[in-house]
């Protein structure tokens, strides 16, 4: 049996682990723990600031802003400009820049939004996969703009990634 050896893997696209404020952050979170366990170098980059469910909810580290591991996870804050319609677009941004200079094996995008800056690590010559959790574009809370920057991030996850991890056959 021929033993791989750990690969460096990035995750961008959650807002934070440790925390439960949504899906994405739930499968990043057991994705990342069970990559690490099996040896591989994890590194998420959580976007800076409080937990949408409010402050109360954050934890001490993610609280602090500063890197740290978690279940063989290193965690790593990234600056976010948290404004309505900008986190996520801000801090995928800085989170790419960060993994770009870190040279991992992969970068694994998680949502549409943050798959528009799939293409820059596409550039720079890193693997890339891209999970489709859901159409948001299509969801009523989103205006044209955002619908309009959704749609961008699912094109280019299309055009861009290596690999696209969709949630049903219908996406």
């Amino acid at each position: 049996m021929e033993v791989l050896s750990p690969l460096k893997i990035a995750m961008i696209g959650h807002k934070r682990i440790p925390s439960r404020e949504g899906g994405v952050e739930i499968v990043v979170d057991e994705l990342a723990t069970r990559m690490a366990a099996r040896g591989n170098h994890v590194i998420v980059y959580n976007r800076k600031g409080h937990n949408v469910a409010g402050a109360e909810f954050d934890s001490a580290e993610n609280a602090s802003n500063k890197p740290f591991f978690y279940q063989g996870v290193h965690v790593i804050p990234v600056t976010t400009v948290d404004v309505k319609g900008m986190a996520a677009l801000t801090s995928s941004f800085f989170a790419t820049l960060k993994a770009i200079a870190a040279k991992p094996d992969v970068i694994h995008y998680h949502a549409e939004g943050p798959c528009v800056m799939l293409r820059l690590a596409h550039w720079a010559g890193i693997r890339t996969v891209a999970t489709i959790h859901g159409l948001d574009w299509q969801r009523a809370k989103w205006g044209r703009f955002a619908s309009t920057y959704l749609k961008f991030g699912e094109r280019t996850a299309a055009k861009c990634a290596d690999e696209v991890i969709v949630l049903s056959r219908n996406m």
